[in-house]
């Protein structure tokens, strides 16, 4: 799973799956974007 991940204006961390259409999250960290990331990815494809 390909995952891309910038920061924002607000200093966030924006976490996209590239895979999954519509699949993103954020963290305060680089590694809470990814924790995040990885649940987000469970919950997009259970839908």
């Amino acid at each position: 799973m390909k995952v891309a991940i910038y920061r924002d204006e607000d200093g966030w961390y924006v976490a996209n799956a590239l895979d999954v259409q519509g699949c993103a999250t954020q963290g305060k960290t680089v590694k809470q974007a990814l924790e995040r990331i990885k649940e987000a990815i469970k919950v997009c494809k259970e839908n």
